[in-house]
């Protein structure tokens, strides 16, 4: 068994450049279990970076701060120095008015899930009572949500690093978190228990609405942009999309052989990427519930009847870059993948031992991926044929990409469908006034 198929060269594969990590403080019992770093996450403005370090402790990063720290110079490369680690110190005494904190936070249990949410741009709350409230956010409001091994859900003021609401509803691990992107402070709690469950934060974090369907865990979940549709996922072989309108069931998406552990939409809404403990990463069109593109990870790939069972090729993590062109996997065979849409091969790969979870920063050019430590890295999304894999380009630096060869595909068969259409109608109004059929063919059009 391999992990890229026979026509991939692993040693012409490109190479992510490793800028930092970011390790807890060690302690005698640290060694045996709960240091793993289960999630994390950017602020969608790029002003932070929250990772849980272990046990019940998560840590708010100032993301420039932490990018600085990380920087490895021309000089430091050519001197053969290795990558530089964050020091666990604050230096809140030589920080600037408003400038932006670091804080530890003790959530008082296991950090199982990370979210940040934003009141920018600002929407109305949906609740019927609006007259008076225990929180009023505003514009510049930023939240971190946090999903605890007890089913609890702390919500904690960013800058401040203070806790506003406790959320207790759950009945079992809070696995994952996710906010609206809409700037509503609407959450979404994916649960051991089976259950979704949907809070407005706006209205003092009552709870909305609980999402079943599921017959086992739920593993994470993902709005689309525009906030109307949660994709949902767990122990179990289908993909669930939700009308966040109606939070109602649209449609569950069928491929997967095995569970189905993570999920997120690409940036235009265009795109769905799960990924699976059957080896697999799928991108689907969410729209038509079509796969378009499966990303292996292990060659030859199982059968079904072997992929849903043990392997040490399970996909743990799935992300989609800022840029829309760019997904990253986190898998059990010890590496991280970059992958580009509409390419069957990884463009880029690093090592990771016994990754967990992965995000993109908000500009595309950092993955986070987290274990029992904190890994970073700086992927080449550029073409890696015309350039030096030791020289580091960033993703909002590279050219322009070509549109992938599914899309080439995709838009070929809808002009052969649109000429077909156009054929038939001819046929069919051949007796017709010109300026009739002129008209029909601009419908189509």
């Amino acid at each position: 068994m391999a992990s890229f198929p026979d026509f991939v060269n692993e040693n012409e594969i490109g190479k992510a450049k490793f800028i930092g990590e970011l390790i807890p403080p060690v302690a005698p019992f640290d060694q045996k279990s709960g240091r793993e770093t289960w999630t994390v996450a950017f602020a969608p403005d790029g002003s932070y970076f929250a990772w849980s370090q272990g046990h019940r402790i998560v840590r708010l990063v100032p993301w420039k701060k932490c990018l600085a720290s990380f920087s490895v110079r021309k000089e430091d490369r050519s001197s053969g120095a290795g990558p530089r680690r964050l020091s666990r110190q604050n230096s809140e005494g030589s920080l600037l008015p408003g400038e932006p904190r670091e804080h530890t936070i003790d959530c008082g249990d296991i950090v199982w899930g990370l979210a940040f949410g934003s009141s920018v741009p600002e929407k109305q709350s949906r609740c019927v009572n609006i007259e008076w409230h225990r929180f009023k956010f505003g514009q510049d409001q930023l939240l971190l949500a946090t999903g605890l091994n007890n089913g609890r859900i702390k919500i904690w003021d960013v800058y401040t690093g203070k806790l506003l609401l406790n959320l207790m509803d759950h009945t079992d691990i809070v696995r994952d978190l996710t906010f609206a992107p809409d700037g509503s402070l609407v959450l979404v709690s994916a649960s051991r228990d089976k259950t979704l469950r949907v809070w407005d934060l706006k209205d003092d974090g009552n709870m909305v609405k609980v999402l079943r369907g599921h017959q086992n865990w739920v593993y994470c979940s993902a709005f689309s942009p525009d906030s109307s549709v949660l994709c949902s996922v767990g122990a179990g072989k289908a993909v669930f999309l939700w009308d966040m309108d109606k939070y109602t069931l649209i449609r569950k998406l069928e491929g997967h052989h095995n569970d189905v552990v993570s999920c997120e939409f690409s940036p235009d809404g265009a795109l769905l990427a799960t990924a699976s403990y059957d080896t697999r990463v799928i991108v689907w069109d969410p729209h038509t519930a079509t796969v378009l593109l499966e990303l292996g990870h292990l060659f030859p790939p199982p059968s079904p009847i072997f992929a849903g069972g043990a392997n040490d090729r399970w996909v743990r993590s799935v992300a989609f870059c800022h840029d829309g062109w760019h997904i990253a996997s986190v898998t059990d065979d010890r590496l991280v993948r970059f992958w580009s849409i509409g390419e069957k091969s990884p463009q880029a790969i690093a090592p990771l031992t016994n990754g967990l979870c992965c995000a993109f920063s908000t500009d595309g050019s950092v993955l986070a991926a987290g274990m029992a430590k904190l890994n970073f890295h700086q992927p080449l999304l550029q073409s890696l044929v015309s350039h030096d894999p030791s020289e580091i380009i960033l993703t909002r630096d590279a050219p322009k990409f070509r549109p992938p060869k599914i899309t080439f595909r995709f838009l070929a068969e809808i002009e052969n469908n649109v000429l077909h259409s156009i054929n038939v109608l001819l046929m069919l109004t051949g007796k017709a006034k010109s300026d009739q059929i002129t008209c029909q063919q601009e419908m189509y059009l």
